[in-house]
């Protein structure tokens, strides 16, 4: 693993901790390997029966970081992100989230591939693809308008506005809020009561039900893309970079 990306395995739960806290657990190139790994071995790994990820600090994540999203932008090439995507869309074991703080971009397009989610109830989600010249990766513009529904989804994905706990938990990202210390301990026990179960009725329930949504490493294979063309448009570069040097983004200029 990562300084940035730690691991344990206790009670048959691998514990998943984002750990770069100072960037608001923002992920970079390492970052996305190393989880793209962890949940590989995950896969494999018979004593791995559920999987736990969360944010260190006050944050799940913050989703790409811009810097390395603009240092990997200046030409064609695999994005960072596109391994740990198709593993997440791949891996069969389940996946539990406990979002404990924002949750945005890439934080908040992999929940819709977890089985189960926790939010503290402080914490706040944003899909910002839109303001950024993009459109939504991780074959969310599948998955979030079978959760919420067309109308919502469009709101969430066009506005791009942020929302709290709540809205997530009524457009079907989220199972259950808690109070914000409580947060690890009960999504930490509820890991710990799936991996009592039989493993191969876990996996064999989310395979059949994650069959319903087609090949969604497919999708995420035929999204990069495109989703790198707009990477390197005007747009999204006036986008990453207003938002480097904290100001508005100005796209009058372009058609």
């Amino acid at each position: 693993m990562t300084a940035y990306v730690t691991t344990q395995l206790r009670q048959g739960v691998l514990e998943i901790r984002l750990n770069r806290p100072e960037k608001k657990n923002a992920l970079n190139p390492e970052m996305y390997a190393a989880l793209a790994r962890a949940l590989r071995d995950a896969g494999s790994d018979g004593a791995v029966r559920v999987v736990w990820i969360t944010g260190s600090g006050d944050s799940f994540t913050s989703g790409n970081d811009v810097t390395s999203f603009v240092d990997g932008s200046r030409g064609p090439g695999r994005l960072p992100a596109h391994d740990f995507l198709h593993a997440l869309a791949m891996v069969a074991t389940p996946l539990v989230a406990s979002v404990n703080g924002m949750a945005v971009g890439v934080g908040a397009t992999m929940l819709l591939h977890c089985d189960m989610v926790l939010a503290a109830r402080s914490a706040f989600f944003r899909f910002p693809f839109v303001d950024l010249g993009v459109f939504p990766e991780a074959a969310s513009t599948i998955l979030l308008p079978r959760l919420a529904g067309h109308l919502k989804a469009m709101e969430l994905f066009l506005l791009a506005d942020r929302f709290d706990a709540q809205t997530a938990r009524e457009a079907g990202m989220v199972n259950t809020i808690c109070e914000d210390d409580a947060l690890e301990g009960e999504s930490l026990a509820i890991a710990r009561r799936l991996a009592l179960k039989p493993a191969s009725a876990l996996r064999a329930t989310k395979a059949h039900v994650r069959a319903g949504y087609g090949d969604l490493a497919a999708v995420i294979d035929d999204e990069i893309g495109p989703f790198g063309e707009m990477v390197r448009s005007p747009e999204a570069q006036e986008a990453f970079s207003a938002f480097l040097e904290k100001r508005k983004p100005d796209f009058s200029r372009f058609e």
